[in-house]
């Protein structure tokens, strides 16, 4: 079985859009903007929504109070919101508390955040685990403020609710799975992790309809409490997973990178790092550690999962992250096109994959009286390749590293010596 091509241009065009229409919506690691998000998505592909109540343990952690905002704002003596969420829900720190009040410029400093560095740009702050409030703002409009007291309102709910997040399976050949892991909590940031999330999307619909060897299960989450929630539920399906990516960061102007998962070796390391080095012109490997997002769940070393990571520049390594520069304009349908085609290029290894014995392993076969030499072609030296690993040890993958063939030409070259029955 093989992967069929996409046109990449066409769904990197979609994916944009997808991400143009979810922008606005304020998401967080719980509530409306989550579910909103998960509908949007499934007009897309049929999503199951699964609710799992406030206070459910998993693991070390409890799933946390449901939030959400309806408006916030701050006004100066005047009466004009300074900081109006309306504008962008950046401004409001994610998971602030309800709160009215009035009080003077000093008093209210201490819940204000900028970025110095940055003047234009709203930075994004979270208070996920810390009952209390705030507001993000530009430093030019920090400095703007005058003294005087300042009227405050965030009208937001934090109470008991449920956590929310979204999965679709698409059946193979195989119940061994591929998972595909995108995390949906962060509000107005188009590549960290829109882009994620929408590029799953478009690559899940664009599998959905094909013949697969593997299962595969998209998994949209709240970053973190997501994933931790997941693997407790599913504790005792976990090992159906034999390769998975993390999705995130995929659409900016930078070279694509990857992050291996913690055994370093695993097959879904090696067919990621084999199709960089075939078909990037820019790109990175870094080897795995404990920080980052969901692989670090997914690699903990109870479960040791081969998950990795592939994104774009990583995370902390823009200027634009986590703030609101990260935007609209951010993203590039062309950097998005560029993910979708590296990433069907790793499933279809992962598809294509296969371990064959050479039934004439004594001495070459005559290939000349098969007419092979002729056939082949350019092929030739992966078809030599091919006949000598094909020992019952070594996998295709494993022949295309060694040769530093590319795993297609290396592929073709096995089905042609399958037709010829000089492999089973």
């Amino acid at each position: 079985m093989n992967i069929i091509p996409a046109d990449s241009s066409a769904i990197g065009k979609q994916i944009y859009a997808l991400i143009k229409d979810l922008f606005p919506i304020c998401r967080s690691i719980t509530g409306n903007g989550v579910r909103q998000t998960l509908k949007i998505v499934g007009k897309h592909i049929p999503l199951s929504v699964y609710e799992v109540p406030t206070g459910t343990q998993v693991f070390d952690w409890t799933v946390p109070k449901e939030w959400n905002i309806r408006d916030a704002w701050v006004k100066d003596s005047r009466g004009r919101k300074v900081i109006d969420f309306q504008k962008s829900n950046l401004h409001v720190v994610n998971y602030s508390i309800p709160f009215k009040g009035k009080m003077p410029l000093a008093e209210l400093e201490p819940h204000l955040f900028s970025l110095p560095e940055h003047p234009d740009w709203v930075p994004y702050r979270t208070t996920y685990y810390k009952e209390t409030w705030g507001f993000c703002l530009s430093h030019n409009q920090l400095r703007s403020l005058e003294e005087g007291d300042y009227e405050v309102c965030i009208d937001s709910t934090l109470a008991d609710g449920s956590l929310t997040f979204g999965e679709y399976v698409i059946p193979g050949e195989l119940k061994d799975e591929i998972l595909i892991s995108t995390h949906v909590c962060h509000p107005s940031l188009a590549n960290d992790n829109l882009s994620g999330v929408c590029t799953a999307a478009f690559l899940a619909k664009h599998l959905a309809d094909q013949k697969l060897r593997f299962s595969y299960r998209f998994l949209f989450i709240p970053g973190t409490i997501g994933a931790i929630t997941w693997l407790h539920r599913n504790f005792d399906e976990v090992g159906r997973i034999k390769h998975g990516l993390v999705l995130t960061g995929v659409g900016d102007p930078g070279g694509i990178t990857y992050k291996k998962s913690r055994r370093g070796d695993a097959a879904i390391d090696r067919a990621v790092v084999h199709v960089l080095r075939n078909s990037a012109d820019n790109y990175s490997v870094e080897d795995f550690s404990p920080y980052g997002y969901d692989e670090r769940q997914y690699c903990s070393p109870g479960f040791n999962l081969p998950v990795g990571r592939f994104s774009r520049t990583p995370y902390g390594k823009y200027p634009e992250y986590h703030t609101s520069g990260d935007n609209l304009d951010f993203v590039r349908v062309g950097s998005l096109s560029e993910s979708v085609t590296v990433l069907i290029n790793i499933l279809g290894i992962l598809e294509g994959d296969r371990t064959y014995t050479n039934l004439a392993p004594h001495c070459e076969p005559q290939l000349g009286k098969r007419g092979l030499y002729d056939q082949i072609g350019p092929n030739q030296l992966a078809m030599l390749w091919v006949l000598n690993l094909s020992d019952g040890h070594h996998s295709l993958l494993d022949i295309a590293e060694r040769s530093k063939i590319d795993f297609e030409s290396i592929r073709e070259a096995a089905t042609v010596l399958l037709k010829f029955q000089l492999l089973e």
